[in-house]
């Protein structure tokens, strides 16, 4: 269900229309993101949990940009976005707690572009800063996917490991759409102007990332593979 707007979005000129639309992969993104509304926000951040490769900071500040546009509830994005990462989050933890941290980590490994580095990032933090991380780690990329795994290991509080990670990803969302609602008044007029040429460009840098992400990972891992075999080889 849609909640319903909030005095957030702008009495500008009266110009902003519900159907205004963008040409290329902009405009089908927003056109997806307001068809699925403020859930559809929450559901990208519980996608992310699980698949870091597709980063918040990439959905968020649309969010804030429909919401200047009369077309989201900032609010609504906001509570949602939050909700979707502290589910997450819990699935993470839960994970954590009932298996323990050596079967955790070879979960992790079988994901599709993870690895146990990823895991040993989050643990380390979490190692640290305690309770403190799973505030500060929803800031980080990759780390704030896994933090929670740690933190179900060690059975930090689930009502403390809840209010930490809910403020921590209320913070971080608020930024982000904040920042896609304050720069509407730019984003705005360049899209209507320029949104074909721009999503051209976003989908060839998007390629390059995918391509650099895959490629790095692979590598890395095909590595790795290498200097095990040696050193089985070494210890027969």
């Amino acid at each position: 269900m849609r909640m319903s707007a909030i005095s957030l979005t702008p009495a500008m000129d009266g110009s902003i229309h519900p159907d205004a639309g963008y040409e290329g992969f902009i405009g089908w993104v927003l056109s997806l993101m307001e068809t699925l509304g403020e859930v559809g926000v929450g559901i990208a951040l519980l996608v992310e949990t699980f698949f870091p490769p597709m980063p918040s900071e990439a959905v968020l500040p649309g969010a804030g940009f429909l919401a200047y546009d009369g077309r989201m509830s900032f609010i609504g994005a906001v509570i949602a976005a939050t909700l979707g990462g502290l589910v997450g989050a819990w699935g993470w933890y839960a994970i954590g707690a009932a298996l323990g941290r050596d079967r955790t980590r070879r979960i992790v490994e079988r994901f599709p572009l993870m690895d146990g580095e990823d895991f040993d990032k989050a643990e380390r933090f979490f190692t640290r800063y305690g309770a403190l991380a799973v505030l500060g780690g929803r800031c980080v990329p990759l780390v704030r996917s896994f933090i929670s795994i740690p933190a179900g290991i060690e059975r930090m509080p689930l009502v403390r490991f809840s209010l930490y990670t809910f403020v921590g990803s209320l913070v971080w969302n608020t930024i982000w759409i904040g920042l896609g609602f304050a720069f509407g008044p730019i984003i705005k007029p360049t899209l209507e102007q320029w949104s074909g040429i721009i999503s051209n460009a976003v989908l060839v840098v998007i390629a390059l990332l995918a391509i650099w992400f895959v490629v790095a990972r692979l590598r890395r891992n095909a590595r790795r593979r290498r200097e095990s075999e040696a050193q089985e080889r070494r210890d027969a």
